[in-house]
This record gives structure tokens, sequence and C-alpha cells, in this order.
């Protein structure tokens, strides 16, 4: 039944069809073969209505909607003359900006796409300029996005956390810290890359500009002063911070900064309930799909053949990462947290881990994966938006990509990388 079901979705995949229908068409297959025939297709429906039904899932739409308007707006390129201001006249100054920019974009918005796209537009051109080599700053600028889907707001980690019915809020601090440990060894790497390739630094800023600079910037940083400062000073729950973002954005953008008119809210409001429909049917589809092959026991089946039920924790997690990490290569990420939390859940109940160290885990492969070749869609969005062929997007990826395994694997060992702040935060 398994092989017939994946067979059929494979297969759909490479007529070219969008995710969401082998999604749903598997789902129909399997509940066709478990129930032979389509008599109590109300349980079906049910199952995809429960997948879109938990209130955290409305975090989702608003974040969308909140990154759009930022980016239609001056709130990144705020945050990127702010970085530039303080290291653009240090060797790899550029890079170490571009790095940090991502980062800071990121706690504005939770989406790695979003982060290419407002960051990367501005700042190629002028790292080109200085001299670096394009396919440096695409890699660089397509890795560097992924932070976004670890530092809060994170809609992946929403996603998980409604999968997984695990607190959003431990899932957010928990991303920091890997998040900032990523930064580091980035901006390490494009020291390294500026030195060996004699890449020129720009004019140092005056402490006069980089005070402007700041003030400049206080308004978008008050984004993530919302969303974590909220959130963990008990004031907001994440969906509600989610809908503080969304009226903090358009009072900024319309009232204060004048850089969207009502017409471009709602053509913003468009795009963004575009985006959410997809993702909410994909939601939906994957809720039913994960339903069917757990009533066929496919997951156990599959997972008892590896024999996971005697790994130990650390076993778990490295088998968790490596089937992230190889399904985000070729499918959307929000499909993969979808489809296999489920099957891992009860190994990972079994073993006694964390389910917020689990969840940052997954956060950062899926991350990762959406940064690779071949299919990674992080990669595509940087096609579309830079117009550059996929070859040369992806050539210099593969310092950035080991760099942040390397990030996976110290995380394995050393937890506390991520449960420190949460620890912290969340203190019994």
């Amino acid at each position: 039944m398994g092989l017939t079901i994946f067979s059929i979705m494979i297969v759909l995949l490479l007529l070219g069809f969008p995710m969401m229908i082998p999604l749903i068409v598997g789902a129909f297959v399997g509940f066709f073969m478990l129930f032979g025939g389509l008599d109590q297709m109300e349980t079906m429906i049910q199952q995809m209505m429960a997948g879109i039904r938990p209130a955290s899932l409305i975090a989702v739409p608003m974040f969308i909607f909140a990154a759009d308007i930022m980016t239609r707006g001056q709130s990144a390129g705020r945050l990127i003359d702010m970085v530039m201001s303080f290291v653009g006249h240090m060797k790899g100054g550029l890079a170490v900006s571009t790095a940090a920019a991502c980062t800071m974009f990121g706690a504005v918005s939770g989406s790695t796409q979003a982060t290419v796209v407002a960051i990367g537009s501005p700042l190629r051109p002028r790292m080109l300029k200085a001299g670096y080599k394009d396919s440096f700053i695409l890699a660089l600028i397509v890795n560097s996005s992924d932070i976004a889907f670890l530092i809060p707001p994170s809609i992946g980690m929403i996603i998980y956390g409604v999968v997984s019915n695990t607190s959003i809020a431990e899932l957010f601090i928990a991303g920091i810290g890997p998040g900032l440990l990523i930064l580091v060894l980035f901006s390490i790497y494009a020291v390294i890359y500026a030195i060996r390739n004699d890449v020129p630094t720009e004019e140092k800023t005056t402490w006069g500009q980089r005070a402007r600079a700041v003030q400049k910037a206080l308004w978008p940083l008050g984004f993530p002063a919302i969303i974590i400062g909220g959130i963990y000073g008990g004031i907001f729950s994440p969906t509600e911070a989610a809908a503080a973002c969304v009226l903090y954005a358009l009072v900024l953008e319309t009232i204060v900064f004048r850089s969207l008119n009502w017409h471009g809210v709602y053509e913003t409001a468009k795009s963004t309930g575009l985006i959410t429909a997809v993702v909410f049917i994909l939601v939906g589809a994957g809720a039913a799909f994960s339903w069917v092959i757990s009533f066929a026991q496919i997951p156990q089946a599959i997972l008892g053949s590896i024999g996971i039920d005697e790994m130990g924790s650390i076993g778990v997690l490295f088998v968790i990462s490596i089937a992230f990490f190889i399904g985000c290569m070729f499918v959307d990420p929000i499909v993969v947290i979808l489809v296999l939390v489920p099957i891992f859940a009860p190994v990972v109940k079994s073993v006694g881990l964390d389910p917020v160290l689990v969840g940052t885990v997954i956060t950062l492969q899926v991350a990762i994966g959406s940064a690779t070749p071949p299919f990674g869609c992080d990669i595509f969005t940087a096609i579309a938006v830079f117009k550059r062929p996929y070859i040369e997007v992806v050539r210099g990826t593969p310092p950035f990509i080991l760099m942040l395994l390397s990030v996976s694997v110290a995380l394995i060992f050393f937890p506390q990388i991520a449960l420190f702040l949460r620890d912290l935060a969340f203190a019994k």
C-alpha cells in the first residue's frame, strides 16, 4: 500500500503538478485502499479541517502580511543601513552586513523567501560593485536567509508547534542560539573570503552617521521588541504578537514613513491571501495524508525496518536530521514538516527527547534543505529574483552547507545551544 501511494505521488510530481495535488491524491488513494470505497469520505474531510483548525495557525498569515508590508516599505532598507554603518568598513564588512541584515530581517518576517527578496535585492548590486564574485554573493544571501527560519518569528516553528502540540513560545526562543551561531560562522567565513580575494573595504562612517542610522532604524527595531519582548514579557501570545506586528507595520509604513498608500496595502493583502491559501491547503492536505499513513501503520513499518527503536536519543536525532534534510532538498519545507513530524512523534516520545530540541533540530534541517540543491525552494526564489542561471546560484553553496551541517551536529551533541535560553526564560 505504501509503495503504491508514494509511487503515484512521485509520478504526479514528475508530471509537474504542484505539491498540494500529490498530497491530496495520495491521501484519497490511501483512504480508498484502507476502506474499500469513498462511503466514509466525511472522515477524510474532518481530518483536513482538523489540520487547519488550531488557533495558532492564525499567526502564519499575520506574519506573512507583516513581512510583505515591510518588504514593500522602508523597514528593510533602514535595517541594512544601520548594520552597514558599523561593519561596512571592515574587511569583508559588506558580506558580514548582508548576513547580519538577513538575521535582523528574519527577526521581523519569519520567512526565508521574504528575506532573500528584501535583503538580496538592494545588497547584491553593492557587493558586485565592491568586487565580490556573484556565486559567493548568491550563496551568502540564499544561506543567510536560512537564519530567518530559526530566529523568531519562524513560520516553520509555528507549523511544527501546531503539528506536534509543542509550545511555540519555547520553540521561538530556542531558535535564537543556533541562529546567532550560524551568523558568527558565516561572518568569519566572509572575512576570510574577503582577505583571500583582496576585496576592498568601504569608507568608514563617522559616529555621527552611525547615530543617524541607528535613529532611522529604531522604528523597524520595534518589531523584534514586540515579538520577543511581548511574548516573553507575558504581554502577548505568539498569535497576538503576530497581529500586533501587522498593526505596527501598517502604522509604520503608511503613517510614519509614508512609503505605502492604502492601494499598496490592498495589493499586499491580496498577495498575502494567495500565499496563505496555498499554505492552508498544504496544511489540510498534509494532515489528511499523515492520518492515512499513520492509520495504515506505514511509518511504524519504515522506522522498524531501520531499527530506530533500538537507537539512543542521539541516533534518533541523526535519523531525523537526515530525513528532514533530504526531504527539503526535493519538497516544500511545510509539506516535509506536515508529513514527517507525525511519523517520528512516537519515537521521539519513546526515547524521551525534549520536543523543543527536536523542533529546533528539525527547523534547522528544513532551513538547510531549503537552500540545498537540487530543488531547495530558496534557490528558485533567488533564480527568480536575481535572474541568474541555476548553476551560478548553487556554485558557491558547499562551504555554507558544511557550516550549517556542522551547527546541526553541534546542536545534537550540545543541546544547550538551543535550550539554554529556553530554560532561562521558562525556568520552573
